[in-house]
């Protein structure tokens, strides 16, 4: 286990969370960020992606898991992103559509950013949001992220505004406590 939050505890994907990852990442409405459900080939490169992720810089993208039922209900968790010109830290989040609107996103990305202030030192932590996407960027507001800048990524052919929310360690992200 990686973290644990009231109600949920976060710990590296295994080969074995494929069909509960297939469950986020192959439903278009989780998706419609991304342009659409990912196929098999995607879905097991995402995975495989978060498991070099962990090898290479000790976080990447982790499960979720609902405490009370063992079930994988998301994945939370810290990457590197391209941002212009640099390397930046996300913490990025997706979760199944029956665990929407119940606070999940928000606690888990909460305890991912203290995580990284706390265990990694960062100076601050950002989310990387299509702007059609207002539920993801409300968990970055309910973060206490504020917009910083824009711009433009092409994912599937199509042009891609992005704002980047941003959280810094000077002003604290004091939520939990390892």
């Amino acid at each position: 286990m990686i973290l644990e939050t009231e109600r949920l505890y976060l710990r590296e994907m295994e080969q074995s969370d494929y069909n509960s990852l297939c469950r986020i990442l192959q439903d278009k409405e989780v998706m419609y960020a991304y342009e659409g459900a990912f196929s098999d080939a995607e879905t097991q490169e995402w995975l495989d992606r978060q498991i070099s992720r962990y090898q290479k810089w000790g976080f990447g993208l982790w499960a979720v898991i609902l405490k009370e039922n063992g079930e994988m209900i998301g994945q939370c968790g810290l990457t590197m992103q391209p941002w212009k010109d640099r390397q930046v830290l996300e913490v990025g989040y997706l979760f199944c559509h029956m665990y929407w609107h119940k606070g999940y996103a928000t606690e888990a990305a909460k305890a991912c950013m203290q995580y990284a202030f706390e265990k990694l030192n960062a100076g601050e932590v950002c989310s990387i949001i299509r702007d059609t996407n207002l539920a993801s960027q409300n968990v970055a507001i309910r973060n206490g992220m504020s917009k910083k800048d824009c711009s433009i990524k092409y994912y599937r052919g199509v042009k891609m505004p992005h704002y980047r929310y941003v959280a810094s360690a000077k002003t604290g992200c004091n939520i939990l406590h390892f």
